[in-house]
């Protein structure tokens, strides 16, 4: 597709000066500044709470700012709703994907604007359109009558994107777009993104990953606190250093907390012997001590979520055994797991962990729901007693545990997933990318969380996508490739690198004991 007649490469399509929006008690954005050229990827940076959600409703439509000027294509304008927006050409992709499951892909990239004629919906040219579409994203293989609930995750966003394109949009917002994409996807995105901007569109890119950003980006906009820090800058060149310091005032983008001094090793809490999953992984051996944090190193797809999910009983394994303290428990049983003294904290928590209309309380109270009711009543005022302690233990912000826990940060939501299981007398913690989606500042909190922990006693097993993070908060390291665990070592005998060939190509000491 050539470019829009009227974007012209490198001119102003979007221009905010001194926007603000505020809500009760809160002043979410404070006078921001943004400027966005065609055929730019412009990166937004900021901590969870900076104003990146707010500011991305306000160029979609959903909120309206209260003062400051926002201009589209060099006039002013208003957005009374989201279909205002897309009708203008700004289509926003967000991270939890706004798709009808058991709609076709056709239907869904034509949603809300089907081509038809006398009132009826003309079917094959919908088809048709969407076959042009995918395969201008490069996506020709994805069959326009596939219903979405048969598609990967990574299919699902080129859908969110071919959506995009079927309303000829000429900005589209990416919001955390390869939180859910395999390394090799996340190859693929890139590309489609630089044909879109190649073809003039420009896109603003929201990542919490800097690495992302330094490969994609073209200019920079950091916010904090509702407020630009920084405007425009290079987005291969500005050092690391300057872009945390911009989002939290500090300048290091992993801050964790010391490990303890050698002491006698403790009892072993967790023993895995041989655990298989055909497909999955295979032959899988492991142990975790009491006070231990060990970590799982590996690429998405490599079986590190699925090892987790089937020590905890969620998935039933095909051979091996799980033994807690000593007590071999049954397989696929969540119940014997969570009896035994386990709790999981699992990488999609909205969707898995959360109830997201709930409470903060009623979600941390609810593998213990038992203890606050009698009679076929829940005592509200004992739960919300118990949730109250464990907020100011955890440090949750805002502590007014009474608020929906849709209305809490990435790394507060965390929090209370955590908070659950230490009401429960958790003896051993497992931790699915416990920082998916957190920001930079709320990291450094949930290290330390985990290291005090670990510090009463309560083992550890994590997994994370973010090397730095396991061998910067580990004690132990595994690193899985492709179903296996091809190395183990104390997390100080590991560096970046060695753990990056090993998942990735596996040149270095494959199979080699710790």
């Amino acid at each position: 597709m050539s470019a829009p007649a009227d974007a012209v490469a490198g001119e102003v399509v979007l221009r905010l000066t001194d926007v603000v929006k505020t809500f009760p008690g809160v002043r979410a954005l404070d006078g921001v500044q943004l400027e966005v050229r065609a055929g730019e990827v412009h990166c937004l940076l900021g901590q969870n709470g900076a104003g990146k959600s707010t500011l991305i409703k306000v160029l979609a439509g959903v909120h309206r700012p209260d003062s400051g000027e926002l201009e589209w294509r060099g006039r002013p304008a208003a957005f009374a709703n989201p279909q205002a927006a897309m009708r203008a050409g700004i289509a926003t992709i967000y991270q939890e994907l706004d798709l009808v499951e058991d709609l076709s892909v056709a239907e869904n990239a034509f949603l809300g604007h089907e081509p038809g004629r006398l009132g009826f919906v003309r079917r094959g040219h919908t088809a048709r359109r969407t076959r042009q579409i995918l395969a201008r994203l490069g996506h020709p293989e994805i069959p326009p009558g596939r219903l979405v609930r048969h598609l990967p995750a990574a299919g699902k966003q080129i859908v969110s994107m071919a959506r995009a394109l079927s309303h000829e949009a000429r900005l589209i917002i990416m919001d955390e777009p390869s939180a859910v994409l395999a390394h090799d996807e996340v190859g693929n995105l890139f590309r489609i993104i630089r044909e879109l901007t190649a073809q003039g569109i420009a896109v603003i890119y929201i990542s919490h990953r800097l690495e992302e950003i330094r490969e994609i980006g073209d200019r920079v906009t950091v916010l904090k606190d509702g407020r630009t820090t920084a405007a425009n800058l290079p987005a291969r060149d500005t050092p690391t250093r300057d872009l945390v310091a911009r989002m939290t005032g500090r300048t290091i983008e992993y801050v964790f907390p010391d490990r303890p001094a050698d002491a006698p090793p403790r009892p072993e809490l967790l023993r895995v012997d041989g655990l298989t999953r055909h497909g999955e992984f295979a032959d899988v051996s492991l142990t975790v001590r009491a006070g231990e944090i060990v970590g799982i190193a590996g690429l998405v797809g490599s079986g590190r979520s699925e090892l987790l999910e089937t020590i905890y009983g969620a998935r039933r394994s095909q051979a091996g055994t799980v033994r807690m303290g000593g007590r071999t428990l049954r397989p696929g049983s969540v119940g014997a797991a969570v009896k035994a003294g386990m709790g999981m904290a699992p990488e999609e928590r909205k969707s898995q962990a959360l109830l997201l209309g709930e409470p903060i309380y009623r979600n941390v109270t609810l593998a213990t729901f038992g203890r606050y009711a009698r009679l076929g009543f829940t005592d509200a005022g004992r739960e919300r007693a118990a949730a109250g302690r464990m907020a100011a233990a955890l440090d949750l912000r805002p502590r007014d545990v009474r608020r929906p826990v849709r209305t809490l940060s990435g790394g507060n939501q965390q929090k209370v997933v955590v908070g659950r299981w230490l009401l429960g007398d958790t003896r051993l913690l497992l931790l699915d990318e416990p920082t998916r989606g957190v920001d930079v500042g709320a990291r450094a909190e949930l290290y330390q969380v985990v290291r005090e922990l670990a510090a009463r006693g309560v083992g550890v097993l994590l997994v994370s996508s973010e090397v730095p993070e396991v061998l910067g908060l580990a004690d132990r390291v595994l690193v899985m490739r492709e179903g296996r665990v091809v190395r183990e070592a104390p997390a100080g005998d590991l560096d970046e690198n060695t753990v990056l060939d090993l998942v990735m190509a596996g040149s270095l000491m494959e199979g080699a004991p710790a």
